[in-house]
């Protein structure tokens, strides 16, 4: 498999993730949990990026944090894109019907500028 990034990116991540392990012989190890317990620790490496810096140096990353963050997100979609495959989830269609739901929660006029829980106002 070409990994060269212009190639790749012509075809669904899903296809490409799947051809990735299928080449290597992974699928038996990627099952729901195995998937979810990945997710949650590329998860915690974006924290470790963090970790130790206040609100105001969190804003901006030296390079190589940059370059860090960078690679860690796309850990992060590797392994989200993998499990909404494997259930048949469109993780951009799921997003757009959460933000839905998130719209009715959190209306504009009752939130603005408020970090409340949407049973708190």
């Amino acid at each position: 498999m070409n990994l060269d990034p212009a190639p790749v990116a012509k075809k669904p991540l899903r296809q490409a993730l799947a051809e990735f392990a299928e080449e290597r012989g992974w699928q038996t190890f990627h099952t729901p949990k195995n998937l979810a317990m990945a997710l949650s620790v590329e998860v915690a490496e974006i924290l470790e990026i963090f970790q130790w810096s206040d609100g105001v140096e969190s804003q901006t990353l030296a390079p190589d944090k940059q370059q860090a963050l960078a690679e860690e997100i796309g850990d992060v979609m590797i392994y989200l894109t993998m499990l909404a495959s494997r259930f048949n989830v469109d993780p951009e269609a799921a997003a757009w019907a959460k933000m839905a739901l998130n719209e009715k929660k959190y209306p504009a006029h009752q939130v603005f500028g408020k970090s409340l829980k949407y049973n708190e106002y």
